[in-house]
């Protein structure tokens, strides 16, 4: 009988301690490596739900850039969340910015972070470098997190010796405003780590959608797609892309037409997820490049912000 109750206390005692490593890591302080228009988002919404942030980016000028942004962002959302009230907005806005820390050395703010979430350029080494530098600094709980919108999650991953504690945490922009966050798990990410990442979207007041670690995920996967064919559509002279784009806001219900929202997102986005996803896989037909956009985007055409893409604007 005492043989029995030793093998049951052991048998309770060892799935206790795997069930406690098992246990969803409950995220309060984040570091976010970036401040540009994503970072800085991310950067908000998490001081403004209650989480400590660390916000890193390479000078002083861009984090002070990224504050006045913040700050600015804040007080908007501060005028309607608080129309009745001025002061409590004030007083939101105070908070919020005041939980906000910058630095521009991000391997000293890591160690004792939860999380870590990277929005830099879209370029493989240059977040390579960077993961396989804080992997060394960063605390053994910490979870890793790319904000990617087309390259590999793995592909990222594989620079840390923490595979298990990496995945893809994908905003939309404009962060504040945009529901979904896709919370993308590669083949050797925990389910701990899926589970904490998906609690802390959550926590943000977001939506998230899990995804396995596909090319562009699931909306840019199925939107690419959708507007690189209405390029061609264009470039075969089936139709104008006046009358494409009035078709599918009449027809589908959609907010803008494709060559609006390109001309929105920038040309040279879509042609950079567009040029990588071909080199990945060159037969397929949804991959392939257009000679309309490489055209625009080599004369620096590239929709609202240069005032001119498949469009012309004041």
């Amino acid at each position: 009988m005492a043989f029995v109750t030793r093998q049951f206390v052991r048998s309770v005692s060892s799935s206790s301690t795997a069930s406690a490593s098992a246990k969803k890591i409950i995220i309060k302080h984040v570091t976010v490596i970036g401040g540009g228009l994503m970072g800085a988002g991310i950067a908000q919404v998490a001081a403004a739900t209650g989480h400590t942030v660390m916000l890193v980016d390479q000078t002083e000028d861009i984090l002070a850039k990224s504050r006045k942004g913040i700050e600015e962002s804040l007080r908007k959302v501060a005028k309607k969340k608080f129309a009745e009230n001025p002061k409590a907005g004030d007083e939101f806005v105070e908070k919020t910015l005041n939980s906000i820390s910058t630095s521009t050395d991000a391997a000293s703010v890591v160690h004792s972070t939860d999380l870590v979430v990277e929005a830099i350029v879209e370029n493989l080494k240059v977040k390579n470098e960077l993961f396989k530098r804080l992997d060394k600094f960063a605390s053994e709980h910490t979870i890793f997190a790319s904000n990617t919108s087309s390259l590999h999650i793995t592909d990222i991953a594989n620079a840390t010796t923490r595979q298990d504690r990496f995945a893809g945490l994908h905003f939309f922009n404009p962060v504040p405003m945009m529901k979904l966050v896709e919370v993308i798990k590669t083949p050797m990410t925990s389910q701990k780590t899926v589970e904490s990442l998906i609690d802390f979207s959550k926590a943000l007041g977001k939506h998230p959608v899990s995804c396995k670690d596909t090319p562009g995920f699931i909306v840019n996967r199925l939107l690419v797609p959708y507007l690189m064919e209405a390029i061609r559509l264009h470039e075969r002279g089936d139709a104008s892309k006046e009358d494409i784009d009035t078709a599918m806001k009449l027809g589908a219900g959609y907010p803008m037409g494709p060559f609006e929202l390109l001309d929105y997102v920038g040309l040279d986005t879509t042609k950079f997820i567009i040029d990588g996803w071909h080199e990945m896989d060159a037969k397929n037909p949804l991959f392939q490049p257009s000679p309309s956009l490489n055209k625009l985007v080599a004369e620096n055409k590239l929709g609202k912000k240069t005032g001119e893409g498949y469009y012309k604007y004041k």
